[in-house]
């Protein structure tokens, strides 16, 4: 491909973000022309810097990359979205997806692996990470609600049934409902375990 592949690289840790610049920097077809540390920064910086590819970390402060590729396919619909995460979650691969993202690799693939991911996605194609994918499969869709994931979330803190009620707005035997829902569903003991296993899967 002649013409340079202009990147943006999103992802909060320094040092992980100077690697990943260097190593697609080594790749005469593609340049990182921005880097941000922030989910709430991808947007201008896609803007302001005209790229074709946007690669985005999962876990970042102000936006996760997931709500980030969502608000970039709405906003510049023109613009590939690769997400990266250190979490092989298969719950996080079904929101990628439905995020509008191109592509979902983990972030110990080989840097070949990721750039050439980079030209596929800009021709076109969808690229998963086909562990991830096999995964996904097998444990399907995300049985919880939008409801019993915002509950389940607020209650990881430990917080009591009232202290849930108050927080969001609901009376305590809606919560209880929607916990008790919940650890039905995930076929577990409490909420606490309820809370862990849906994190794990990437539910949460």
């Amino acid at each position: 491909m002649s013409q340079t592949i202009k990147v943006l690289l999103a992802e909060d840790q320094s040092m992980v973000r100077e690697a990943l610049a260097a190593l697609l920097g080594l790749e005469d077809d593609i340049e990182v022309v921005a880097q941000v540390a922030r989910g709430d920064e991808v947007l201008a910086a896609a803007r302001e810097h005209a790229v074709d590819v946007a690669l985005l970390d999962i876990e970042m402060p102000g936006a996760t990359g997931i709500e980030a590729a969502a608000l970039l396919h709405t906003e510049l619909p023109a613009v590939k979205l690769v997400i990266l995460t250190t979490f092989g979650r298969p719950g996080y691969l079904r929101s990628a997806m439905e995020s509008g993202a191109d592509a979902f690799l983990v972030k110990d693939a080989p840097a070949a692996q990721l750039a050439e991911a980079v030209r596929k996605v800009l021709s076109g194609e969808r690229v998963i990470d086909p562990t991830l994918a096999a995964a996904a499969l097998a444990d399907g869709a995300n049985p919880l609600t939008d409801r019993e994931r915002e509950v389940l979330r607020a209650a990881e803190d430990g917080s009591t049934n009232a202290e849930l009620a108050a927080a969001l707005h609901l009376s305590q035997g809606t919560v209880r409902n929607y916990l008790s829902t919940a650890i039905q569903k995930l076929a577990v003991r409490n909420r606490a375990e309820a809370a862990r296993i849906a994190r794990e899967k990437g539910w949460l």
